[in-house]
């Protein structure tokens, strides 16, 4: 029998900074061939090692505002006085093609997101172990300055108060498990029959077999 068609699905893993979303999100990837990055447009510079079209889109603020004003983002958002938004077009044909995609964002946009688009969004929120290994991570990844790592443990706790915003939690503790956990949330998603647009028709020529 032919695979039943389904819609794909927008997967938003959220933390606060340090936390393990663009980790996790890493490995989701590598372990499953049907889910794709949304690569954002930022206004920031790029950290060491990230690469043009691969992780980001980086513009300049005139040119990412005025491609918000002609409606080429899906959500965006100021965060950390950077402008950071997801590109409409891609998305939309991933999903058509039931193909799904994973967002790193933000509270904001997982808001955003969820505004215009809940039937297609699945989200994650992940939750540090506690506040001293979410402050070592910032420090072990070596890409902000003292004062950067600072702001972002005293924004932790405002991030924090969004949890309950999000459709799944995982304690990120182990990323093995924790990996393990969001696989089985996307595979229990894709089988939902409101995506599975395939099942009608596939119900209708079951009923009108005969043997």
């Amino acid at each position: 029998m032919a695979a039943i068609k389904r819609r794909g699905l927008m997967l938003v893993i959220s933390s606060p900074s340090g936390a393990g979303k663009t980790t996790l999100a890493n490995l989701l990837l590598k372990a499953d061939n049907h889910i794709h990055p949304s690569i954002s447009y930022t206004t920031r510079e790029p950290r060491p090692g990230e690469k043009q079209g691969k992780h980001y889109y980086y513009v300049d603020e005139e040119t990412f505002l005025t491609m918000a004003k002609e409606g080429k983002f899906l959500e965006y958002a100021e965060v950390f006085g950077h402008y950071y938004g997801t590109p409409k077009e891609l998305v939309e044909k991933y999903l058509n093609s039931g193909e799904d995609v994973v967002f790193d964002i933000d509270w904001q946009g997982n808001r955003s997101l969820t505004a215009i688009a809940r039937p297609d969004v699945v989200s994650v929120f992940l939750l540090p172990p506690s506040k001293l290994v979410l402050h070592e991570r910032l420090l072990k990844r070596a890409q902000d300055a003292h004062e950067t790592i600072a702001l972002r443990m005293q924004k932790a706790n405002s991030e924090l108060q969004h949890w309950q915003e999000y459709d799944y939690t995982i304690v990120n503790k182990d990323l093995d498990e924790s990996l393990r956990k969001l696989l089985s949330i996307l595979r229990a998603e894709r089988l939902k029959k409101q995506r599975r647009w395939g099942v009608i028709t596939f119900v209708n020529q079951l009923i009108a077999e005969t043997i």
